[in-house]
């Protein structure tokens, strides 16, 4: 597609998530971390399109360019789930305004925006003015990345890798999480959006090998952590699940280290979000050595 506008931020609409990794790789490789849902979110949708997937209509890819035409920016419309939200990551403010116009003059329906701050509220703000309605916050979160690893205390058990025979489970509790973590928030259950994957993508995960169980000294199944593979050097860790029936007993911290341990090991950085209203997971991945990196926000437009 041409760039928008022809002056000031030029933005670049894309459909095929391959084009967008050979045209704005190097940038996202620039801030590997800051970028880690776009960039992770483009391989695999690169991937299932090369497989003969067939992805939606609605999808696109954005890359921002300055006047000089470098890559100052990009963002992605690619969520599998209602309402769709754009994702953002950072990029100069008149783009992002820039990119709500754009939008708006699509004529696209864009209810949500998630992403980066400020790129996210901006671009939500000019959404709001043009086409009516008042942002709201749904979930404010935050990106950390670890540092040294600090082992937790142990705890009986072990990790080990889905199989298989783990699918029915492995998407209840997927499917658990969100839901789940929007109680702990104190938000209604159900008012975050998110990802549930289908057979055919879970399937994916798990013969990917980058979904794993801790089994208690039983061998049950008591608790969940998935990682993305590495996208410029960076594995994304999550869902992070235990079923409340098991919570408060150290599952989690002990599977969380044990991932992030994995990840440093085939040479990759790890990070992962958490959500700032959550202060429990917050202070796990801190004694676990996750250190800050960015605020993003999960952002509606009440009409």
């Amino acid at each position: 597609m041409d760039p928008y506008p022809t002056t000031g931020p030029r933005l670049q609409f894309l459909r095929d998530p391959g084009e967008f990794l050979a045209v704005a790789g190097d940038h996202l490789a620039a801030d590997p971390v800051v970028s880690t849902v776009v960039a992770s979110v483009a391989y695999r949708l690169s991937a299932q399109r090369a497989d003969g997937v067939a992805l939606p209509e609605r999808n696109w890819w954005l890359v921002v360019r300055d006047a000089a035409g470098a890559v100052v920016g990009a963002g992605m419309r690619a969520a599998p789930f209602a309402p769709y939200p754009p994702f953002l990551l950072p990029m100069p403010d008149e783009a992002a305004v820039t990119l709500a116009a754009a939008l708006h003059e699509r004529g696209e329906d864009v209810p949500a925006v998630n992403g980066a701050l400020p790129a996210t509220e901006l671009c939500a703000a000019e959404l709001a003015r043009l086409g009516g309605g008042r942002v709201e916050v749904a979930q404010h979160t935050r990106l950390h990345e670890l540092g040294e690893l600090i082992r937790p205390a142990p705890v009986p058990g072990h990790l080990t890798v889905a199989t298989e025979d783990d699918l029915e489970l492995a998407t209840e509790w997927f499917a658990a999480f969100m839901g789940d973590a929007d109680e702990q928030a104190g938000r209604p259950r159900g008012a975050s959006a998110h990802e549930v994957p289908d057979r055919a993508d879970m399937l994916r995960r798990i013969r990917g090998g980058r979904v794993w169980f801790w089994l208690d000294e039983a061998g049950r199944r008591v608790h969940l952590t998935a990682a993305n593979p590495p996208s410029f050097g960076v594995a994304r860790v999550g869902p992070v699940y235990t079923p409340p029936a098991e919570r408060g007993r150290g599952w989690a911290s002990n599977a969380v280290a044990e991932v992030s341990r994995r990840i440093l090991a085939e040479g990759a950085r790890a990070c992962l979000f958490t959500d700032q209203a959550n202060p429990t997971s917050n202070k796990i991945y801190a004694a676990l050595g996750y250190r800050p990196v960015v605020d993003m926000a999960n952002l509606v437009i009440a009409r």
